[in-house]
């Protein structure tokens, strides 16, 4: 069976690498296609896989669309010439590509259709299945969804694919146990980040003066870092920011996915953007499991005194470990579960329609 995987952010790339490498080791013949994002394809080269690059994105909603046409008709002659039996992704092009040719679509995606207007009527009803988190129970108009009890996240940070490597504290300067924070900025240009605003200049000043007396600080960004963060900037090679995320004191910014890896690491996380309480996986984990705490824009201080309050608590990773193993033990490996999928295709489907309970074969 021959399987492309479409992604077009770098979060993807660790969705779909452990299927991936399982995939190829299984015997399927696995490409990949993505956009001109340099930090995507930098951890595609990273991990060895073969991949066909698309043109870059467009910034505004009406260049978007064109690009979506061409997009749609470079990816349906990759599968035509590689004779594609099964299209995976988050995207766009797999729906469009299935409805018009034998291609099978599984698109897997974790955002609520209330704030992804386009991908709710462009994606989801024209791909064959779509999965998602069972978080989003109630936030999908797709009636026959499949749900499963996990996150995009833990397909690449649940225990049985993730290990730490406490060495990346070397390559930073740090010794074990030394305190210090990751700092994540975004650029908000995708299609849903319309009008979303995030941490402004001033607040970030406000953030570096409050967390600096209390360990070191490294500031990690989507787009080019402003001058007097510099020195702050992180260079490590990105596969290794998940083990620098896991030993953190802290994560702060307002990014939506390492905001929730690092929760799902135990690391204390808080976001300022105007997402905040309106993701379901987000809220989840806030609300049930206490891992980390969200703000809307204009709640810049409530945050500052969150930061204060967990800078003061005794034992604060302990404690967020202790609230990460109970996340752990409602959650499956997301990666097994997406192998037999894959696998079993389109069998698997039928199966967890009668028999939702299937799924827990893979904790």
């Amino acid at each position: 069976m021959n399987i492309l995987i479409d992604i077009g952010h770098p979060a993807h790339v660790h969705y779909f690498r452990n299927l991936a490498h399982i995939l190829e080791q299984n015997g399927y013949k696995i490409i990949w296609t993505i956009k001109d994002l340099p930090s995507a394809i930098n951890l595609l080269d990273k991990y060895g896989f073969n991949y066909i690059k698309l043109p870059k994105k467009a910034n505004n909603l009406i260049g978007k669309i064109f690009k979506q046409i061409k997009y749609d008709y470079i990816i349906l002659k990759i599968c035509k010439k590689y004779k594609i039996d099964i299209a995976i992704g988050t995207s766009v092009s797999i729906a469009h590509i299935s409805m018009i040719s034998k291609v099978k679509s599984i698109v897997f995606d974790d955002d609520d259709d209330e704030v992804q207007p386009l991908v709710t009527k462009f994606v989801n009803p024209f791909t064959d299945y779509l999965l998602s988190p069972d978080a989003l129970k109630g936030h999908r108009k797709r009636k026959d969804t499949i749900f499963y009890p996990g996150y995009h996240e833990l397909a690449y940070l649940h225990p049985n694919r993730f290990s730490p490597d406490i060495s990346v504290l070397d390559e930073i300067g740090l010794k074990e146990n030394e305190p210090y924070f990751i700092m994540r900025f975004n650029a908000f240009t995708a299609h849903h980040d319309i009008g979303i605003k995030g941490i402004s200049l001033e607040q970030k000043n406000q953030l570096i003066n409050i967390l600096e007396p209390y360990g070191k600080i490294f500031i990690t960004t989507e787009k080019d870092i402003e001058p007097e963060f510099k020195k702050y900037q992180l260079t490590i090679s990105p596969e290794k920011m998940h083990s620098l995320l896991y030993y953190a004191t802290m994560f702060i910014g307002d990014s939506q996915t390492m905001t929730s890896e690092a929760a799902m690491l135990g690391t204390p996380s808080l976001k300022l953007n105007s997402f905040a309480g309106k993701l379901s996986v987000p809220n989840e984990l806030e609300q049930k499991y206490q891992l980390c705490y969200s703000f809307l824009p204009d709640e810049f201080d409530n945050m500052i005194e969150k930061i204060k309050e967990l800078l003061n608590t005794p034992n604060l990773k302990q404690e967020f470990q202790q609230r990460r193993q109970k996340m752990l033990s409602d959650k499956i490996d997301v990666t097994a579960f997406m192998v037999w999928f894959v696998e079993n295709y389109p069998e698997s489907a039928k199966i967890m329609k009668e028999n939702p309970e299937y799924q827990w074969r893979f904790r």
